[in-house]
């Protein structure tokens, strides 16, 4: 059954209210996550002269905004969570816009580089298409995506008070393919340990210069 507006309005709403309402719980629960492989993964891959315009999407209270920031480049979040971009601003120092992820207003051709880590796994399957679509625009021609999401097997729905969908790889591909990406590589996290024990799936993605 198709999801009608009502149901992504809910969607939205349910989650971005328990981010809002467990936002110091996650952030210190998350603060010392090391993701640097992921973040060397993105800028791994940007050609453009540095500094980088980066874009966070789903940047949380802002760790992650606030290293590539560390590291010279003009950091921009993107937060639906009320509580989590005032957060972010005050943790990074850096622009954090509030948007839903289903309702993202964005600049065309302004990032070099957008960095979705824990983030796009929110969107609906039914959404993500045009969601994978604006953020193909708001990148540079040759700008580069980074996503990690946890995997699955095509399940999709509430987890509590979150939604999400989990795909495997092979379903990944056809969405970032058919918004105009070439992937670029991919791995599973965490390093160093057997297929089963790493339940994301990090991949890198290029918008083609022309």
């Amino acid at each position: 059954m198709p999801l009608s507006s009502e149901d992504l309005e809910r969607i939205a709403a349910v989650t971005l209210q328990h981010y809002d309402q467990s936002a110091e719980a996650f952030w210190e629960g998350t603060r010392d996550h090391d993701v640097s492989q992921n973040i060397a993964a993105l800028l791994g891959h940007i050609e453009a002269a540095p500094p980088y315009a980066i874009l966070d999407f789903g940047c949380g209270p802002g760790r992650d905004l606030k290293a590539f920031s560390r590291l010279g480049h003009v950091a921009t979040g993107l937060e639906g969570s009320e509580r989590f971009a005032a957060m972010a601003r005050a943790h990074s120092g850096c622009e954090v816009l509030r948007q839903d992820f289903l309702k993202l207003d964005l600049p065309a051709g302004r990032f070099d580089g957008v960095f979705a880590n824990a983030s796009l796994f929110h969107v609906p399957t039914q959404e993500l298409a045009r969601v994978l679509g604006e953020l193909h625009a708001a990148l540079k021609p040759g700008g580069v995506l980074f996503s990690s999401n946890p995997r699955g097997n095509g399940e999709e729905g509430w987890n509590g008070a979150r939604y999400g969908s989990f795909l495997d790889l092979e379903a990944w591909r056809r969405y970032l393919a058919a918004a105009g990406f070439s992937e670029l590589t991919h791995y599973y996290r965490p390093p160093g340990k057997p297929i089963e024990q790493q339940p994301w799936l990090a991949s890198v993605w290029r918008k083609p210069v022309a």
